[in-house]
């Protein structure tokens, strides 16, 4: 199954060798690429429109990205929460019937409105706000032991 994560500006280094290795760990399991669009300017306390415009910007990279029939999974804050092992049980879901998924992560201004609205799947990680750096890495994770979880390897709790 290809999985493609879709984010908004570049890994910083600190958090880059983690998801390094998660992307080396997860190779025995499935195709996955790892797509870096540019972000734009966070336009600070501008107006709303400069907010959006720039959302805007972002989201026709992301969407230029996603085949029409990729699954969608959207992290976001309004986005469904979800154990490791129900995530799991999709992963194996869209594994099973051989479809390409894209998770889409945006940046330090969020998700436009338009990949929200393509999204198949909004998910949330977390309650809590996190930096997306980190929220790539998470989901790293979470990947890789959706996987482990789906073959019957352990993995720790």
């Amino acid at each position: 199954m290809p999985i493609q994560i879709i984010a908004v500006g570049k890994q910083r280094e600190g958090h880059h060798q983690l998801a390094q290795e998660y992307e080396r760990r997860l190779s025995r399991f499935c195709k996955l690429s790892v797509i870096e669009v540019p972000d734009e300017k966070d336009p600070g306390t501008a107006s709303d429109a400069l907010v959006k415009r720039a959302l805007e910007a972002e989201g026709k990279r992301i969407l230029d990205r996603i085949k029409p029939q990729d699954v969608v999974v959207a992290l976001c804050i309004e986005g469904q929460m979800m154990t490791s092992e129900a995530l799991s049980q999709r992963v194996k879901t869209w594994h099973d019937q051989s479809l390409s998924v894209s998770f889409v992560i945006g940046g330090s201004l969020g998700l436009a409105d338009e990949v929200i609205r393509r999204a198949d799947l909004k998910m949330s990680l977390s309650r809590m706000t996190f930096p997306h750096q980190l929220a790539r890495v998470m989901l790293l994770e979470q990947l890789y032991r959706s996987y482990k979880i789906i073959s019957g390897e352990r993995y720790h709790k």
